[in-house]
């Protein structure tokens, strides 16, 4: 999307995917495949200050739940 297409956006809506990561979409657009709405539209600063307080793990889930079963078996 260029810049000017992107300004012309006032809408924003947050987005997850299976693997818990977050992405901004236009509202007025249905979300993509494999992603879902989290609950949260506004502008693009509002939804960029949602997805910093939220997504605090940048790990995706897969790797987590791995990681946390290798634990739990003394792998790691």
């Amino acid at each position: 999307m260029s810049d000017d297409a992107t300004t012309a956006i006032t809408a924003w809506t947050v987005l997850i995917n299976d693997e818990e990561q977050y992405g901004l979409f236009p509202a007025d657009r249905p979300a993509p495949g494999g992603w879902r709405e989290a609950g949260f539209t506004g502008t693009e600063e509002e939804c960029t200050a949602y997805v910093d307080e939220h997504w605090t793990d940048m790990r995706p889930l897969s790797l987590r739940q791995a990681l946390d079963a290798a634990r739990a078996t003394g792998q790691v």
